[in-house]
C-alpha cells in the first residue's frame, strides 16, 4: 500500500508501507461523539435548554479546527446548559444516543485478539460510562458535568487528572494508558473525527479517522469515508 491509496471504496489509505494485522497492536483509543456514537451529546442537551443551533455552531467550528482553544470553546458550550433538568441527559441518551455502525463489532474485534479499548472524549462521563458499561470497553476519560438542585450549573467539575479532557488531554491519556500497559505508543491504533483529535492520533501507531472534517482526514493515515468503524478490518487482518 502506497500514500493516498484507495485500497477499497471510502477506505483511503496514506503512509502504510505494508499490510498490518490488528494483533500487531495492543491498545485502540477511540473519541466518543460522532466516532463511537452518532451523536454529539452536547448539542442534543442543548436542544433541552432550546439553544441547539447557537451550541452546534460552536461545536461544529471546533471539530473543523477553527476554533483553537477546545478549552474555551467547552466552557461556552457548557455555560448554555446552565438550568437544563439532569433528566434530559438521561433522555438524550435513551431517545437520540446510537452506537455507530460496526462499533461494536470493531471492538468485539479489538478485544478478541487481546487489546486495551480506551475511550477518550471531549464529551462527558454520563454517557461515556453507559457506553464504557454497554461495550466492556476498559479505560475511560471524559469530562463530568457539574449538577445542583436536579439541574446542570453550565460548569464542568475538575477531576484528579485536570479539569477539561481536550486535545492535550487525549494525547497524554493514551501514552498514560500505553505506559501503564507497559508498551509503546506505535502500538495504538487511535480513531476520531475531529480535530481534538489529532493530537492522539499523531501519537499512534495507527491514526483513522472515521467520517473526519478535512483537516483530520487529510492528516490520518486511514480515513474511513463511507460504511462503518469495521471497516478498518478490512485493512486489519485478525
Amino acid at each position: 500500500m502506497t500514500t493516498d491509496q484507495s485500497f477499497a471504496p471510502g477506505l483511503v489509505i496514506r503512509g502504510l508501507a505494508s499490510p498490518r494485522r490488528l494483533a500487531d497492536f495492543k491498545l485502540i483509543a477511540f473519541d466518543m461523539d460522532s466516532t463511537l456514537i452518532n451523536i454529539e451529546c452536547i448539542d442534543e442537551i442543548a436542544d433541552a435548554a432550546g439553544k441547539k443551533a447557537e451550541v452546534a455552531a460552536i461545536t461544529e467550528a471546533t471539530m473543523r479546527g477553527e476554533i483553537k482553544d477546545f478549552k474555551e470553546s467547552l466552557t461556552r458550550r457548557v455555560a448554555l446548559l446552565a438550568g437544563v433538568p439532569v433528566a434530559a441527559l438521561q433522555r438524550v441518551y435513551d431517545e437520540r444516543l446510537r452506537l455507530n455502525p460496526g462499533a461494536a463489532e470493531l471492538v468485539g474485534a479489538c478485544q478478541a485478539a487481546g487489546l486495551k479499548v480506551l475511550l477518550v472524549s471531549g464529551g462527558f462521563t454520563f454517557f461515556a460510562d453507559r457506553v464504557r458499561a454497554r461495550l466492556g470497553i476498559d479505560f475511560v476519560r471524559a469530562n463530568l458535568l457539574e449538577e445542583a438542585d436536579g439541574r446542570l450549573t453550565g460548569r464542568v467539575v475538575p477531576q484528579c487528572w485536570g479539569d477539561i479532557c481536550d486535545g492535550a488531554e487525549k494525547r497524554r491519556t493514551l501514552l498514560e494508558v500505553a505506559s501503564l500497559l507497559g508498551v509503546d505508543p506505535r502500538q495504538a491504533i487511535a480513531v476520531g473525527d475531529g480535530a481534538n483529535d489529532l493530537p492522539m492520533m499523531g501519537e499512534a501507531g495507527l491514526s483513522v479517522a472515521y467520517h473526519a472534517k478535512p483537516r483530520v482526514r487529510e492528516q490520518a493515515m486511514v480515513s474511513i469515508e463511507t460504511g462503518g468503524l469495521d471497516r478498518l478490518l478490512e485493512l486489519l487482518r485478525p
